[in-house]
């Protein structure tokens, strides 16, 4: 049954989940979901314009949740900004269980629609009426979200020109990395009457279907597996098609990261004429990423790819800086509010927490898993992620003593001076020796209020030869420093610095920071390429360490 509601300026649509609907597993297919949002979206966006519309492009889509035979999936869109004559869709998509009635969330996506005029008559879309105070703040995120999206070509490329630096591009050779010739898959589609929307062109719900069953197919040969779909790459439509045209879908596995790998789609539109001629029209391309799970639902780790041809480097390097966007994207594609993890400073408890401080920052950076996304003069970027967590690593090369880089960079105090992300930081807080509790003032960030920390500084010298000096740093509570309304009180649930001594002179200092929700917008920009807020910093903090050096000598 497709019925759809609408309620003030949203449309709902529900769906039974049919067989009809489902993959090889049993779920629905991601090809069906997709389809029934694309129709949900453009139903909004033409409640909204009074015209009618076509899908421009559709962002990012994070799959956070499976759905099967005999449930029920309801699809919430509506316009969160209109422009001139384009609008952001925010769908929102959730699951039921019709016997227990528990309800999971499924995706949230934004799609831009554009308005078609009548004739020759000029389309000005009303503005959006904002009701409520999460209509406000996804107004303000369209704004940014539509930035991001009319720079993305010139972010990707300057990325693309940037990676030859990358040394994960030595990854051809790794023992078991594997070439994709194999994983190229390609499949004809015929548009018919059924395929074609309201405005006689082919339905773009009905070409991303397309696009998934082909992709699918080429992620299969890689994984040995049924593949399952976890996010897409923003889809992009560069011009229509109609019924009679031939649409020929190319797709073929671009990179691995760890347990996802990224396919490539692309769809070229032929009529008749052009189908005797073979000469084509690009209409649309879009990268999917899957994962495959082993018996026990656990993600399978992957084999590297191997870059055999000039092509294949192409892609391979295109697939890097793809996911570097898209871990900047995470923060301005949807608002997640801080869920605060509390820790409440207790002076009987201090040695279990300034112990468990220095502990958790060594486990995060003993972990496996960490990608280069960004290699510049004396520094490296690296990041992690782990299931809906994200870290980050900075790793710098100094010309100092590491004693010397450690009495720096354990003084909070100091901090204001070389890294702009700080604006100013007090000691709270005398609790030991070697820990300390500050108050901490962070620049305003998209907009918003500036914010505040509370955190606990742990430090630590190597206890032998080898080891490493450890600043640790997290979020403590402390009922003398309450929430103030000039700020939004931030989190940082583990952070800090180890520095290595490579000899009498030289060390190697590494920053981690497991990033939460109210620190993300710091590290956003520069994770999708789109600022270079981290390597300045870096690069601050070297010069900052150096001069000491020198003034010291």
């Amino acid at each position: 049954m497709e019925r759809p509601m609408a309620l003030g300026s949203e449309v709902l649509m529900s769906q039974a989940i049919q067989p009809a609907h489902a993959d090889a597993r049993g779920q629905l297919s991601a090809g069906q979901l997709l389809k029934w949002v694309d129709a949900a979206a453009c139903l909004a966006a033409e409640k909204h314009a009074g015209v009618s519309c076509v899908t421009a492009s559709v962002d990012d889509i994070q799959f956070e949740e499976t759905a099967r035979v005999g449930q029920v999936i309801t699809i919430k869109a509506k316009v969160t900004r209109a422009f001139s004559t384009s609008m952001e869709i925010s769908i929102k998509v959730m699951v039921q269980d019709t016997l227990t009635g528990t309800e999971k969330l499924v995706s949230v996506a934004f799609s831009t629609f554009v308005a078609k005029p009548v004739g020759k008559e000029k389309v000005c879309l009303k503005p959006v009426t904002l009701l409520t105070e999460q209509d406000r703040v996804e107004h303000n995120l369209a704004s940014e979200r539509r930035r991001v999206r009319l720079q993305h070509e010139d972010t990707f490329n300057n990325l693309m020109r940037e990676s030859g630096k990358c040394a994960d591009l030595n990854s051809s050779e790794e023992e078991g990395s594997v070439s994709t010739r194999g994983t190229s898959a390609q499949s004809v589609e015929l548009v018919l009457p059924p395929h074609a929307n309201h405005h006689g062109n082919t339905f773009g719900g009905q070409i991303m279907a397309w696009m998934e069953t082909v992709a699918t197919i080429s992620a299969s040969r890689l994984c040995r597996a049924h593949p399952i779909l976890k996010s897409v790459d923003m889809f992009k439509f560069r011009g229509p098609s109609t019924v009679g045209d031939r649409l020929v879908f190319s797709a073929i596995v671009n990179n691995t990261f760890q347990t996802c790998v990224e396919v490539g789609v692309r769809v070229e539109a032929f009529d008749c004429q052009e189908w005797a001629k073979g000469r084509g029209r690009h209409i649309n391309s879009a990268f999917l990423i899957y994962q495959a799970v082993d018996t026990k639902g656990e993600p399978i780790s992957l084999p590297r790819i191997k870059p055999v041809s000039e092509d294949d480097v192409r892609r391979y390097r295109g697939a890097i800086a793809r996911k570097r966007i898209r871990l900047g994207r995470k923060y301005v594609i949807s608002h997640r509010e801080e869920v605060p993890r509390c820790t409440h400073w207790d002076l009987s408890k201090q040695a279990a927490l300034s112990r468990g401080n220095v502990e958790a920052l060594r486990t995060l950076a003993a972990k496996s898993g960490w990608e280069v996304t960004s290699t510049a003069e004396k520094i490296k970027i690296y990041t992690l992620e782990e299931r809906d967590v994200l870290s980050i690593w900075v790793q710098k090369q100094v010309e100092s003593p590491a004693h010397l880089a450690y009495h720096l960079l354990s003084d909070f105090t100091k901090r204001p001076l070389w890294d702009p992300h700080y604006m100013s930081c007090e000691v709270l807080d005398w609790v030991g020796e070697d820990d300390k509790i500050y108050y901490i003032t962070c620049p305003m960030a998209t907009g918003d209020k500036p914010k505040d920390l509370v955190v606990l500084v742990s430090r630590r010298k190597p206890v032998r030869s080898g080891h490493a000096y450890t600043v640790a740093v997290k979020s403590v509570v402390l009922p003398s420093a309450p929430p103030s309304p000039e700020y939004i009180r931030g989190e940082i649930v583990c952070a800090g610095f180890l520095i290595h001594a490579i000899d009498s002179y030289t060390c190697t200092v590494s920053y981690f920071n497991q990033i939460s929700a109210s620190i993300l917008p710091y590290f956003a920009g520069n994770l999708g390429g789109w600022s270079k807020s981290i390597e300045e910093a870096a690069a601050s903090c070297i010069k900052f360490i150096e001069n000491a050096a020198v003034s010291m000598s």
